[in-house]
């Protein structure tokens, strides 16, 4: 665990220093938003997604330097994602990485636009970075459908609003599942793809990335709706305990706490054995998956 936590934190320093010269300031009042956007993303985080996109790239000796633009990129959006979700008309949250979050460090207009930005942003970085032609393509295809409206991204956090008011829903752990794969899911399964595309995966190789990260996208959603009854609202940088309050469908809601821990560590299980084809190679992946469901934060 604290092998992986280091690699964590030491990729997270490096990638931070990067992120500063992507947000250059116009000179007038305009200059606002781009503050606000530099802010998101600039605000803390774990920087899983960009970690996990150059640990698959290396399974295929492609250098962390190499994923860079990609993994801004990714950053970016999900950023966005997160903007957004702590605005009072979705989750109204106040605090985002143990920081105000974007709309109370500046405004909810602000925020709006700052988080529209990082959305059409994050696309120009990938359409003007070095990687080929066909590689480009292929990227923009797999982050516009993993952060979209028709089974991506936008579509779970829709699918979670419609859940806030579904108290008597028939299969509570199908609806909640299909928004985690969605919501959550969609852009860790991204961050992988990512990394095996750049890095030139075969079909079977990509097959299996992608179940990995089927499995850790929703072990990650498990063990944060496990935080939000169990965890440190320090550690954890984000106003806790309101699932319970709001009666919202989760897994601990819906499983119970031991079921939902145990469901967990099955995916993280499944997630690891898809690793096989890569033997030694994904040793920090398979630390990865465990540091998921072990982490208090």
């Amino acid at each position: 665990m604290s092998d992986i936590l280091e690699k964590i934190k030491a990729f997270s320093s490096e990638f931070n220093t990067k992120i500063s010269p992507y947000f250059i300031k116009p000179e007038g009042y305009e200059k606002r938003v781009m503050e606000a956007m530099e802010y998101a993303v600039s605000n803390g985080g774990k920087r899983l997604r960009p970690f996990l996109m150059s640990e698959t790239a290396k399974l295929f000796n492609v250098s962390q330097d190499k994923v860079f633009e990609a993994a801004i990129s990714l950053e970016m959006l999900h950023s966005y994602s997160l903007v957004h979700d702590d605005l009072p008309a979705m989750d109204n949250d106040d605090f985002r990485r143990g920081k105000p979050s974007c709309h109370k460090a500046f405004d909810e207009a602000t925020a709006i636009l700052a988080g529209d930005g990082l959305l059409t942003y994050a696309f120009e970085v990938l359409v003007k970075s070095s990687y080929l032609n066909d590689v480009k393509v292929k990227l923009i295809e797999l982050l516009s459908r993993g952060a979209g409206g028709y089974d991506g991204m936008v579509a779970g956090q829709m699918l979670d609003l419609y859940a806030e008011n579904a108290k008597d829903e028939k299969n509570p752990l199908e609806l909640i599942s299909r928004i985690e794969e969605m919501k959550t899911g969609r852009l860790l399964q991204y961050a992988v793809e990512a990394g095996a595309v750049i890095g030139g995966a075969t079909q079977e190789e990509l097959t299996a990335l992608r179940k990995y990260a089927r499995g850790i996208g929703k072990a990650f959603q498990i063990a944060d709706d496990i935080l939000d009854v169990t965890g440190d609202e320090q550690k954890v940088g984000k106003t806790l305990r309101k699932d319970d309050k709001e009666d919202k469908l989760t897994f601990v809601s819906v499983c119970g706490l031991e079921k939902a821990k145990e469901m967990a560590f099955d995916l993280i299980k499944n997630a690891k054995e898809a690793l096989a084809p890569f033997g030694a190679k994904a040793e920090t992946l398979k630390d990865l998956a465990d540091f998921i469901i072990e982490r208090d934060y």
